[in-house]
C-alpha cells in the first residue's frame, strides 16, 4: 500500500471518528440505563455480575485512495485493528486489543462497527479509556492511527 493509500485510510478514519467523538463515548454508543439484550459474542459479566453496557465504535470504511482512485474496502482491506489504553497515546509497538475482519461475515459488506463491551475482561467499569482504529490492507500494510476518542463503562 502506498503512502497515498495510507493517507486516505487515515483521513477516512479521522472523519468517521470525528463524527462520534463528541458523543461522550466511542462511536454511537447505547448509554441508556438498561443494557441491550444479550447477543452471541457479547461481553461476559463485569465484576459486579452484570454485563457491561454497549459502547459501539462506528466508522465509515474508505471508498477511495488519496489520488481519488476508487477503493472497495470489501476486496482491498483485510481487517480493522482496535487499540485501547488509558493514556490515549498509541505507537507501532502497541498490540491491538481486537482485530476484526474488514468484511462482516453476516452481511458480506464492509465492517463498520464494534461493541467495545466485547473487550471485557480487558476493560473494567470506571476508568476512562481511549480507542484508536487502524485499517490493514490485504498486503499487511497499516494505515496511521485514527485520532483517539474516549469512552468509559
Amino acid at each position: 500500500m502506498s503512502t497515498g493509500i495510507r493517507r486516505i485510510l487515515f483521513l477516512v478514519l479521522i472523519a468517521a471518528l470525528a463524527a462520534f467523538s463528541g458523543c461522550g463515548g466511542a462511536g454511537s454508543s447505547s448509554e441508556s440505563g438498561t443494557p441491550p439484550p444479550a447477543e452471541s459474542g457479547t461481553a461476559p459479566p463485569a465484576e459486579s455480575g452484570t454485563a457491561l453496557p454497549a459502547r459501539t465504535l462506528s466508522w465509515e470504511p474508505p471508498t477511495s485512495y488519496v489520488d481519488t482512485t476508487a477503493m472497495n474496502p470489501v476486496t482491498d482491506l483485510d481487517r480493522f485493528e482496535i487499540y485501547v489504553n488509558e493514556s490515549g497515546s498509541f505507537t507501532d509497538a502497541d498490540t491491538p486489543m481486537a482485530a476484526l475482519s474488514a468484511v462482516d461475515p453476516a452481511t458480506h459488506k464492509a465492517t463498520t462497527s464494534f461493541d467495545l463491551a466485547n473487550l471485557s475482561p480487558h476493560v473494567t467499569v470506571g476508568p476512562q479509556y481511549h480507542v484508536s482504529l487502524r485499517a490493514v490492507a490485504l498486503t499487511g500494510l497499516k494505515s496511521d492511527f485514527s485520532p483517539p476518542v474516549s469512552f468509559s463503562f
